[in-house]
């Protein structure tokens, strides 16, 4: 078990079990009075009720999964290669990994939100950020795959990110750690007045889900943690929490920690893009990847950038505003109405919330605390809407369930907390298993919750499952919130670090769902759409394989005159147009993954064979009752063999 080290947490702990039991004999819906189980049982043959997109931290992908069951049902290679799908392996995905620095297979994925039309879930996208190669990458919800990856310049640690405004106008990109912008050679211990802290806002085009930076907004070297957008009477303007308003430059646990507030950044993006439009703005050198997957193709493409649009917050008057906030905020939360915005401050004993409209009267009045760098601090007492006193220690995350009530994870008291608005009182309070980061409830980043569930996302979980040696899953904890009190229903281990999530009802997506790749649409360089289009080919030392597969064959299914130092390229098209029949193909020795390759879909590895033999090939993905008989061989001479190119199928 646990051990707690602070005897109060124990006693409050005990006075929980009391009441819990208390209420269980006067009938209340406390946790011990039902079957958790039925209620997240979900029938063989029956659907989730909603998705739940949560990310994977360090292991740099999305995993998909279902609630109320808990079960996980995809993981969606973002970041990372993923031998599985072939994700940054075949010659088709390679380009999504590209980057100013290169080829780079990994990221840190922590955000994921989902887009919205007139500020409710649309089930279009999901965006995510990566946090340590600065990219914003789009997962299209009809296939669930990412199509497109855009990294973003002049920023380093990508974390405020990647949250959308009302009608997917804009997703954001905040930059964790400021940095000398342009980057250049300088002493760190200048950092203070010279580094720059990059606000990114990337247009979405609302016919195709296209992404461009619009504009990035310079401002003051400051750790900006995480952001959502306003919505309702607050559409058009985005928030950003601040740490390390001292800007420190090291050993910022004690020198991050000096000032008693830091800031809620408040941008007015519609008078910045208006600002922009008219022509104002810097163009700035630059050298970014931005990379776009097309479903047509099966292809992906690495166009790389030089300029980004960049903004001066000072030449925009009224657009840029800062909200004190105690301290060392981290979470940044905006209810559906759009009039609260929560600082949770990790260091601070309080929940402290802001008013939208006494923002908007400090502003009118001018009634200002001084200036950062020339951007108008708003005086404390003015645009404070309440406080929830002493609610939790360390506070890190709030939402809503669109009902008055507010949820907070609090990581160092290891709980969630519900308290209610306007009121700001304390109704409710449940213990979690442990050290719990963010949590979602499916819709709670949107002007309509469905306020159902909320998933708690918890970082410890040293006695919760079988041990698997040093290293412990981490995970997340399913609770019900339909009733006046928090019930406690599952928890599941998470792939990676569960730093996010976002959910939708399963009825908004699962119906655009895309089943198969139409043959007749490919359009694959390589691709093919029939027997009579297979080939082998030969250009100097590349030999291109032009192959169909289909159950439970591939066609040719035997080659010869390949020889030692050729590099062979297999184009592999699925000719299947049934759902559910993936086929796989790899080969031995190939450096690379397998193909999972989706009906009408067409991908390609290359193999490059350094001895003669013959060697096989075969279907890595089970695909019907002959599915060992899917196979063939390649025969590969040496250099000098004259041995002409054959291929044959059934010869």
């Amino acid at each position: 078990m646990r051990k707690f080290k602070n005897p109060m947490l124990v006693l409050f702990g005990l006075a929980l079990v009391f009441t819990s039991c208390g209420d269980q004999k006067k009938g209340n819906s406390g946790a011990l009075t039902s079957n958790a189980a039925e209620k997240v049982y979900v029938a063989p043959g029956e659907h989730d009720e909603f998705y739940a997109f949560v990310s994977g931290g360090f292991s740099g992908q999305l995993s998909v999964y279902g609630l109320p069951s808990g079960r996980l049902f995809k993981v969606i290679p973002v970041f990372s290669q993923d031998a599985e799908k072939a994700w940054g392996y075949n010659e088709e995905t390679k380009p999504m990994l590209n980057t100013s620095f290169g080829f780079v297979p990994w990221d840190d994925s922590h955000h994921p939100d989902i887009s919205q039309t007139n500020g409710e879930l649309d089930g279009r996208y999901v965006f995510i950020n990566g946090n340590n190669t600065p990219r914003i990458a789009k997962i299209d919800l009809t296939v669930f795959e990412t199509t497109e990856i855009i990294e973003i310049p002049n920023s380093a640690g990508n974390h405020s990110s990647s949250f959308v405004t009302e009608n997917t106008e804009y997703v954001v990109a905040g930059t964790r750690f400021s940095v000398p912008v342009p980057q250049r050679d300088m002493p760190i211990n200048e950092y203070k007045g010279n580094f720059k802290g990059a606000l990114t806002f990337i247009s979405v085009d609302p016919e195709d889900g296209g992404m461009d930076i619009k504009f990035q907004l310079m401002m003051p070297g400051f750790d900006y943690d995480l952001s959502h957008p306003g919505r309702g009477k607050s559409h058009g303007w985005f928030f950003f929490t601040t740490y390390n308003s001292e800007e420190a430059s090291t050993l910022l646990e004690v020198n991050a920690s000096q000032n008693d507030k830091d800031f809620i950044a408040a941008v007015n993006w519609k008078k910045i893009e208006e600002y922009v439009n008219n022509g104002g703005g810097t163009k700035m050198p630059s050298n970014y990847a931005h990379n776009v997957y097309n479903e047509e193709t099966h292809t992906a493409t690495s166009t790389m950038k030089k300029e980004v649009l960049v903004v001066n917050p000072t030449d925009v008057p009224g657009a840029v505003f800062f909200l004190p906030t105690p301290k060392s905020p981290h979470g940044c939360d905006v209810d559906p109405s759009g009039e609260y915005i929560v600082g949770n401050g990790k260091l601070s004993a309080d929940l402290t919330v802001h008013s939208f409209t006494k923002m908007l009267e400090a502003i009118e009045g001018k009634k200002y605390d001084g200036d950062a760098y020339g951007i108008p601090i708003l005086k404390f007492e003015d645009v404070l809407a309440g406080t929830v006193s002493q609610p939790g220690l360390g506070p890190l995350h709030t939402e809503f369930d669109g009902q008055g009530n507010a949820y907070t994870t609090f990581f160092i008291s290891s709980e969630v907390v519900k308290w209610k608005l306007g009121t700001w009182e304390v109704v409710d309070r449940q213990p979690c298993f442990y050290s719990v980061g963010h949590l979602m409830i499916p819709g709670g980043n949107s002007r309509k919750p469905f306020g159902k569930y909320v998933l708690a996302m918890n970082k410890i979980t040293k006695d919760r499952y079988l041990p698997t040696g040093p290293e412990v899953t981490q995970s997340a904890q399913l609770y019900d919130i339909s009733g006046e009190k928090m019930e406690l229903l599952l928890d599941f281990p998470t792939v990676g670090e569960p730093h996010y999530a976002a959910g939708i009802a399963a009825d908004i997506v699962k119906e655009r769902s895309k089943k198969i790749f139409d043959l007749k649409e490919n359009k694959h360089e390589y691709g093919i759409t029939s027997d009579a289009d297979v080939r082998v080919e030969r250009n100097g030392k590349e030999v291109h394989i032009y192959m169909s597969m289909i159950r439970s064959h591939f066609n040719p299914d035997n080659i010869e005159g390949i020889k030692v130092g050729d590099k062979v390229y297999f184009h592999v098209t699925n000719m299947e147009q049934d759902y559910d029949v993936p086929h796989g193909v790899s080969i031995i020795g190939a450096n690379t993954s397998e193909l999972l390759i989706m009906p009408g879909q067409t991908e390609t590895f290359v193999w490059e064979p350094k001895q003669p033999g013959v060697w096989p090939f075969y279907c890595t993905d089970f695909c019907s009752a002959l599915h060992q008989e899917m196979q063939g061989y390649v025969r590969v001479s040496p250099a000098s063999s004259n041995i002409d190119l054959s291929w044959s199928l059934g010869e």
